[in-house]
């Protein structure tokens, strides 16, 4: 994605004052957070505080697939606000010796009969459930036999954030980086958010954030409705396209389940929308033509700089027609006209970029990032706008989302190692695995190499989606110089489209340097060319590893096979279902 050509400004803009955050009251119809001592915000580690007290939220929830991303840090934020949590889980990992440490019993493989799965089940108030779990499980059927309730992760979620001020961010790509740089920035500001993130953020101790102010910043994921029942009082989407083809027919059900979702905004909240994105504009229009139209002064609407116009009123979700203020609409982009707008946005020798930004066609400070890409630059304009409208001052955010250094797998840096013909190779990994985030992705990559020539090895994700995308995919790699694609990410799917990753090799025209690597063999070719290249005279390289899967893997194995000299074909099914590589994508 990237961004329009926009006009010349001066670049030396000094960044607006400092302010505190404004204070704020809960919303109508919320029951009030209790306040209690701080906890320990990097660990999750519960410190005294009883936030469920008055919430009527069950004080012991049992977790089932509690080392999963989705779950994990749900279970690490209802720990630290007072509450009691257990679970269980496939196989042993990070997250669950993690959890472990902080004091929360997780059983590994299969209960060891029935009337142990009932021992542990007992007492529970509640059972949260993966999504990757069916109805028919045994600890599913187990826990209903014994009267306790089994909710769902879209279940709980709404159950979790009700009593805080909730900024949902959501969109078909950048949902992550835009979460994590917001969370970054309240956290700079003093509001002490509590946070889940669908990515590890380094500066933030993880996924899970638990603070003890009253904002709750959600990555909040369309993927099998899990944003279907928010109730946030900021909305926030980047933008809006067809993604997810096994769920969603067509652009047009993406964009129906995004509306639903906008026309959730608690009365008197706020929509943060990225105005350059065509899929957002659609989403707006159909939000216009189911609601009765307010009057609400001073708002800039995509397309619309005039302020006063009509906007539609938003009725309380569950009371239809009712009257309400509606949510104030809020856009940003590089197009001229948004309220948030960035330009002279440039490249950052060795990686970044710079831009400035205007807020209702006046400066307020330069933006000056540690990542690179116009679509890193969209992402921290929407965490500037939502930040703000928090309370945060301009200078304050632009400062924090200087520091911002990046999530897992988000162009993630992986190492850099020189071959033994003398070509050093800078590996990077990144989750794309759309057309449009491959292309933003690949125009960083192109602003960060310098001259170095970009590889690209793209592992596609899932058939459903490379068979409804395969076109675009075809498209999508031309700012590489070449590309490797090996052998599909099967997850959750099976093989029944009869296609194959080398129908995609065959399809992409630009580069031409393109060929097809089975999985087995994909690292013993990349070291045989870099070593080609080295005798050719290459002195370096900047290679990504793209996709949702297990091609995450290439770049730790790459640098160890370089550094070491040791052939190692990579084993195992490349297609193994896990729950992190079938979850929530961003």
């Amino acid at each position: 994605m990237t961004g329009q050509k926009s006009t010349d400004l001066p670049t030396d803009i000094p960044a607006a004052p400092a302010t505190g955050p404004a204070p704020s009251a809960p919303a109508a119809g919320r029951p009030e957070r209790a306040t209690g001592a701080d906890q320990a915000a990097r660990t999750g580690q519960p410190a005294g505080a009883d936030h469920l007290a008055g919430t009527g939220r069950p004080r012991r929830v049992h977790f089932l697939g509690i080392g999963g991303s989705g779950l994990s840090p749900l279970a690490q934020i209802h720990l630290a606000g007072g509450g009691q949590a257990s679970g269980s889980d496939q196989e042993d990992s990070p997250r669950v010796a993690m959890l472990r440490a902080l004091g929360v019993p997780v059983r590994v493989g299969p209960a060891a009969d029935a009337a142990a799965l009932a021992a542990e089940l007992r007492g529970a108030e509640v059972v949260v459930a993966s999504s990757a779990l069916r109805d028919d499980h045994p600890e599913v059927l187990a826990a209903r036999a014994l009267g306790i309730p089994v909710r769902r992760r879209s279940d709980w979620l709404p159950e979790l954030t009700a009593a805080y001020r909730l900024v949902a961010v959501a969109g078909s790509h950048g949902k992550t980086t835009t979460a994590a740089m917001l969370t970054l920035v309240l956290r700079a500001a003093g509001l002490d958010p509590t946070a889940v993130i669908g990515a590890e953020v380094a500066q933030l101790g993880g996924s899970a954030l638990a603070g003890s102010g009253d904002v709750f910043v959600l990555e909040a994921d369309e993927y099998g409705g899990a944003f279907a029942g928010l109730d946030p009082e900021i909305a926030v989407i980047t933008n809006v396209e067809w993604e997810h083809p096994d769920l969603f027919p067509d652009e047009a059900s993406v964009q129906a389940v995004f509306t639903d979702f906008a026309a959730r905004v608690r009365p008197g909240g706020r929509l943060v929308v990225c105005g350059d994105h065509p899929g957002i504009g659609a989403v707006l229009d159909r939000l216009d033509r189911r609601r009765p139209t307010a009057d609400v002064p001073g708002q800039d609407l995509p397309g619309q700089n005039t302020p006063g116009r009509d906007v539609p009123g938003q009725d309380r979700p569950g009371q239809p027609g009712a009257a309400a203020a509606p949510a104030r609409r809020i856009d940003y982009g590089f197009a001229a006209g948004r309220t948030w707008r960035a330009v002279d946005y440039a490249p950052r020798p060795g990686g970044g970029s710079r831009s400035t930004v205007l807020r209702a066609g006046q400066p307020v400070g330069e933006l000056s990032l540690a990542l690179p890409g116009p679509h890193v630059a969209l992402n921290a304009l929407a965490a500037l706008a939502t930040a703000v409208e928090l309370g945060v001052s301009p200078g304050t955010a632009l400062a924090a989302l200087a520091t911002y250094a990046g999530a897992a797998r988000r162009f993630d840096t992986v190492g850099r190692v020189t071959t033994p013909g003398g070509a050093t190779v800078e590996i990077v990994d990144d989750y794309a695995h759309h057309p449009t985030e491959i292309r933003a992705t690949l125009r960083a990559a192109r602003d960060r190499a310098a001259g170095r020539p970009v590889w690209a090895v793209s592992q596609p994700h899932t058939f459903s989606r490379l068979a409804a995308l395969l076109d675009d995919f075809a498209t999508a790699f031309g700012d590489a110089d070449r590309v490797y694609v090996t052998d599909i990410y099967a997850a959750r799917e099976t093989d029944d489209l009869g296609l194959h990753a080398a129908d995609l090799a065959a399809k992409i025209d630009q580069p031409a340097d393109t060929a097809y690597v089975g999985w087995p063999d994909l690292t013993d070719r990349l070291v045989a060319d870099l070593d080609a290249a080295a005798a050719r005279g290459v002195r370096g390289v900047l290679l990504l590893t793209l996709g949702a899967g297990t091609i995450t893997t290439v770049g730790p194995r790459l640098v160890d096979q370089i550094a070491h000299g040791a052939g190692t074909r990579l084993s195992g099914d490349n297609g193994t279902d896990t729950q992190d590589a079938t979850g929530p994508t961003s």
